[in-house]
């Protein structure tokens, strides 16, 4: 089964999206399943996993109702405000739906990336660690220290690091992203999606090989049970194109891959992880 384990849709007149903007005309429109569909075909992927784009409740209903008509969507990662003191309530209202899977931690948004070590939000991510709630990390290389520590505080917890933490591949910088990925993949519980990659390069003049050390870092460190495919479509259309973002993975993986192994790459882990 092929899975793209991180796309996203949006309604611009739903209201909820602050960076989406007219200054973002590749993105500034409605994006629906019918719109992914052809890609989905071409690329002969089965389903999705639908990811939050926007910080608020509301959105998490709206891809949840999405996906009672929508029979490629395989499940919805949402959003909840583990800030908030009701957000346990929230979760389980959420977990009544079938296709809800777990929820994002915008660890990007933060101004101060250590508000993840306060005690509060470490002990409602040991809440859910114990439970098993998949989680999705939407963090930025700079910030990977603060995810480091927060590991040793909830070592179980059930993690995927959205778009390989966002390393500086337009500028050819590799440390300490490499290093610090090697150690959180020491995590059994934490998977990472190759995804998100050429929105991080040179959005005009990319190529391939600007790829290929980030791309084999991550699957040698997390090996092949632990990684998953994503396309980030559209966010993707900034710089590729859905099938350009297929291949630019395709491009690197190891000619030590077996089938089995790119079998799990591109869907049977996300399968996994998500509980889908």
């Amino acid at each position: 089964m092929r899975i793209d384990a991180h796309q996203h849709y949006w309604k611009i007149d739903r209201g909820d999206y602050d960076w989406l903007t007219p200054e973002l005309p590749q993105l500034y429109r409605d994006f629906l399943p019918h719109d992914l569909l052809p890609h989905l075909k071409e690329q002969m992927v089965d389903g999705t996993i639908v990811v939050q784009a926007a910080q608020t409740l509301e959105e998490t209903d709206y891809l949840l109702k999405l996906a009672e008509t929508t029979d490629s969507i395989l499940g919805v990662v949402g959003w909840l405000d583990l800030n908030a003191p009701d957000y346990a309530q929230h979760y389980e209202r959420f977990q009544a739906h079938p296709k809800f899977l777990g929820f994002r931690v915008m660890i990007q948004e933060m101004t101060n990336a250590s508000a993840i070590l306060e005690p509060h939000f470490v002990d409602a991510l040991k809440w859910f660690a114990q439970r098993e709630v998949p989680i999705d990390l939407l963090v930025i290389s700079h910030q990977l220290e603060f995810l480091v520590e927060l590991l040793k505080e909830v070592p179980d917890l059930r993690g995927v690091i959205d778009h390989i933490a966002k390393p500086r591949i337009a500028d050819a910088v590799i440390e300490p992203w490499a290093s610090q990925m090697k150690e959180i993949a020491k995590h059994p519980n934490l998977y990472c999606k190759l995804s998100g990659m050429v929105t991080e390069a040179d959005h005009k003049e990319w190529k391939l090989s600007d790829f290929t050390s980030y791309i084999r870092l991550v699957l040698e460190a997390f090996g092949p049970n632990r990684v998953m495919f994503g396309s980030d479509w559209p966010v993707c259309l900034l710089a590729a194109s859905y099938d350009e973002v297929v291949n630019v993975l395709v491009a690197a993986i190891p000619d030590s891959w077996t089938d089995q192994d790119k079998e799990r790459l591109f869907g049977l882990n996300a399968k996994a992880f998500y509980k889908c």
